[in-house]
């Protein structure tokens, strides 16, 4: 008798191991309705300029009960760079900074997340940029998920803070007077699908 209970045991143990093992990473879009790259620099010390990035894209794997599970890849045309200054924003687009003929694209790929508290973390990943690829480490901060009272699809939104060195990707111009220092202020939110 106590082996057939011990048989029964193990046999409804083995059929509820698939209901309790963890779930897989969700696939999401950014949206770009709802998706800030921004950027801030010291403009010879009188002030920082401001600027974004209007044409935003990127996939996110995203595991809200293993964050290190998750993954993020983003592509950003560097012809939408955008400081709300014309002139300037033509600068921006030559040779000088972003060569947008050349390097129409920045992208990011994520390589780790670290877990830091219950809704923060610290996103590695490789940034490329005029061609040259470097190591960043970005602060991120999940702020909420569910369904958007305004999409009505399921939503993820994170916030993230970080500062590169513009020179170690080959952008030299005007360093110093014109900040080597970039700090990146980034807002977003995903959808489902």
């Amino acid at each position: 008798m106590k082996r057939l209970l011990a048989a029964a045991a193990l046999s409804t143990a083995l059929v509820a191991l698939p209901l309790t093992a963890q779930a897989a990473p969700v696939a999401y879009k950014l949206d770009p309705a709802h998706t800030a790259v921004v950027f801030v620099v010291d403009h010879l010390g009188f002030s920082k300029a401001v600027g974004r990035f209007n044409t935003v894209a990127g996939e996110l794997s995203f595991d809200k009960d293993a964050a290190e599970k998750s993954a993020l890849t983003v592509s950003i045309d560097t012809a939408s760079v955008d400081t709300n200054h014309a002139k300037r924003d033509e600068h921006l687009k030559s040779p000088d900074f972003f060569n947008v003929k050349e390097f129409p694209k920045l992208t990011f790929k994520s390589t780790k997340i670290e877990k830091t508290g219950d809704k923060t973390g610290k996103l590695h990943g490789d940034l490329t940029l005029l061609g040259v690829t470097k190591p960043v480490i970005l602060d991120v901060t999940f702020n909420k998920d569910g369904v958007s009272p305004a999409s009505k699809l399921e939503t993820v939104g994170f916030s993230a803070r970080g500062t590169i060195k513009r020179s170690d990707f080959g952008m030299k111009y005007g360093v110093p007077n014109v900040g080597d220092d970039i700090q990146l202020i980034i807002e977003s939110e995903a959808v489902k699908g």
